[in-house]
């Protein structure tokens, strides 16, 4: 089983720590080059639409919609 990885952010002005696994990190790195964002900023758009989810499983959500919806692509 692959080891989470802890990670510290400033969102909305406050740091936080989040562990992910690596794949996750990975993902959400490069969605926010992809979009031209820096990852804190990726995160902090994900924390404010995250509702009554902690933010390590709103993230692992949003990472799974992503793949899901770029896999559907062709």
């Amino acid at each position: 089983m692959p080891k989470d990885f802890k990670r510290s952010l400033t969102i909305s002005g406050h740091r936080t720590s989040l562990s992910l696994e690596p794949e996750f990190w990975t993902i959400l790195k490069a969605a926010a080059q992809a979009e031209h964002k820096s990852l804190a900023t990726l995160v902090g758009e994900i924390d404010r639409t995250r509702g009554d989810r902690n933010l390590s499983s709103a993230l692992r959500v949003w990472v799974l919609k992503r793949v899901t919806r770029t896999s559907g692509e062709t």
